[in-house]
């Protein structure tokens, strides 16, 4: 029988019994994909977050100050796919939903991988 991989999850947290949280399925998947999605990559517009790996991360916040209609939707679904596929490969984006609420722009993703499946929530600070 096989056991289904266990890795750390991030944001880094810490458990009652190690050093920091880890998890399988769900919690993991979701895990892997926040970090990438929450991780501001090279775009035209900066120049990424991570100084060892600069285009890591899928560039959300180029959709903070966009209005909320179906162009903004179809953009959220490409940057999230873009970034999927580029980083997390074996991941397949189910779906996503771009909801607005005051100041907070909230993504609602759906992932795949293999027979998991994870629904996660991206929320981004619009302004600032």
């Amino acid at each position: 029988m096989s056991r289904a991989p266990q890795n750390l999850l991030v944001p880094f947290r810490r458990d009652r019994k190690r050093d920091f949280a880890s998890g399988t399925g769900a919690a993991l998947l979701a895990s892997k994909v926040r970090q990438v999605l929450l991780t501001e990559g090279a775009t035209p517009f900066s120049t990424g977050e991570l100084p060892w790996r600069t285009s890591f991360g899928a560039g959300l916040s180029r959709l903070r100050h966009q209005r909320n209609d179906a162009v903004l939707a179809e953009l959220a679904r490409v940057y999230i796919r873009d970034a999927l596929l580029r980083w997390l490969p074996g991941v397949q984006l189910v779906e996503v939903r771009v909801e607005q609420e005051a100041a907070v722009l909230t993504l609602r993703v759906r992932v795949r991988e293999g027979d998991t499946t994870a629904n996660l929530d991206v929320s981004l600070q619009r302004g600032g």
